[in-house]
């Protein structure tokens, strides 16, 4: 590994906050009686929100987001591997399904579930003991959420296959910024009624998916995410870090990810208009107050400043890192 690429690579590591393990031993030791008697006692059946975080291996972590980038503006999907620790769910491994899936859906057909039983098998006779612990699959420009689709195969997936978690990756935001943009979600009970807060964190969801997020936004909560990396996976890492280097090396930061910009600022732009056509006292006649129409109005324009303010800054750091490439290799 040449001098540019661990310094892109420790780059990296930084802005993800990939944490190195103080004792890799302690991580990488699976207990199957311990794990035997978590699942006995389904701790989680008595609280809803008994997980509180999410800890992701690095090579877990460059798997998924390889995955997601080689599927475009196609969704992708695959499984996690990894085991339960407190209320902590650790993602030790990935591995992807021969999933099709549209611009807008994935789901596992029959041959995604054929694959997985022979995959598991397979892994299981190299030494490799974690149970799958959730699947992930990417949302190609749009956020890190779950669709109406992505709650009800999570829900049944908690309902069979506990402990489940579900992760998004949005592969086009995490090229125009340079860090992961993922998301890690578990659902709640049917006759769990959560509070109106359960996700009430800024999102920048396009205005074609902002009912599709809005209405089933309280079925789940997201949890706490980090990332470590451990002197086990060193040689794995480099590999895959190789790979992703030269995806990145190849390509700009600008012309591959214009369109991904424009449709933001189209985006952006219907949003505003949308404002504008509520602010006017001539256009149509609301059938409720003035008042709560220019409170909504102000809080809708607010999101919309601060995703204006994001599409501005990350397109600035694109441009620098233009620059940058251009003055190292030209």
């Amino acid at each position: 590994m040449d001098t540019d690429e661990k310094l892109a690579r420790k780059t990296f590591e930084l802005e993800n906050e990939i944490k190195p393990l103080i004792n890799n031993d302690e991580m990488y030791n699976f207990d199957a009686e311990e794990q035997k008697k978590i699942l006995n006692e389904k701790p989680w059946t008595t609280d809803p929100k008994y997980f509180t975080n999410v800890k992701i291996s690095s090579m877990a972590l460059m798997k998924m987001v390889l995955h997601a980038k080689s599927g475009g503006d196609i969704e992708v999907m695959g499984l996690m591997q990894g085991k339960i620790k407190g209320q902590s769910m650790i993602v030790m491994d990935a591995f992807a399904l021969p999933v099709e899936g549209t611009e807008t859906r994935v789901n596992a057909a029959a041959e995604g579930y054929e694959y997985m039983v022979d995959y598991m098998t397979v892994i299981k006779q190299a030494g490799k003991q974690e149970n799958v612990i959730g699947w992930y699959h990417s949302h190609p420009g749009y956020g890190c959420w779950l669709s109406g689709i992505d709650v009800s195969t999570q829900h049944l997936n908690q309902q069979f296959q506990e402990p489940f978690l579900a992760v998004v990756i949005d592969p086009k935001r995490t090229s125009s910024t340079g860090k992961v943009d993922l998301g890690a979600f578990r659902t709640f009970p049917e006759d769990y009624k959560a509070p109106s807060s359960s996700n009430d964190e800024f999102q920048q969801i396009p205005m074609d998916k902002i009912e599709d997020f809005g209405v089933h936004s309280n079925r789940y909560y997201s949890l706490p995410v980090s990332y470590f990396k451990s002197s086990f996976d060193e040689r794995f890492l480099e590999i895959l870090w190789s790979q992703y280097w030269m995806n990145n090396l190849s390509s700009s930061p600008i012309l591959g990810t214009e369109e991904f910009l424009s449709k933001r600022i189209s985006d952006l732009a219907s949003k505003l208009k949308k404002i504008d056509q509520n602010f006017d006292p001539t256009f149509g006649k609301p059938k409720v107050r003035k008042e709560d129409i220019h409170q909504s109005n102000e809080s809708q324009l607010h999101k919309c400043c601060k995703e204006s303010n994001k599409i501005s800054i990350e397109y600035l750091t694109n441009y620098m890192q233009e620059l940058l490439k251009a003055e190292i290799f030209n």
